[in-house]
C-alpha cells in the first residue's frame, strides 16, 4: 500500500511540468524590406524581435 502511494506521487511530480503553457508570439522585422511578421520563433537571418511578447498569433493582446 505505501509503494502504490509512493507510485502515485511520483506520477503526480512528474505531470505537474505539462501544465505549461503556451510560448509567446513577437513581431519580427526584417533588416533588408519593409517586412514584419508575428512569429514564435526566429524566421532566420536578418530579422529582428522587437521585445514586447503577445498571446495570440495576430499579436494584438500583450502579455
Amino acid at each position: 500500500m505505501r509503494s502504490l502511494l509512493l507510485l502515485l506521487l511520483l506520477v503526480a511530480g512528474l505531470a505537474t511540468p505539462a501544465l505549461g503553457g503556451p510560448a509567446p508570439w513577437y513581431w519580427w522585422f526584417s533588416r533588408d524590406a519593409p517586412n514584419r511578421i508575428c512569429w514564435q520563433t526566429s524566421p532566420g537571418d536578418g530579422w529582428v524581435r522587437e521585445p514586447q511578447p503577445f498571446r495570440d498569433a495576430r499579436c494584438r493582446d500583450r502579455l
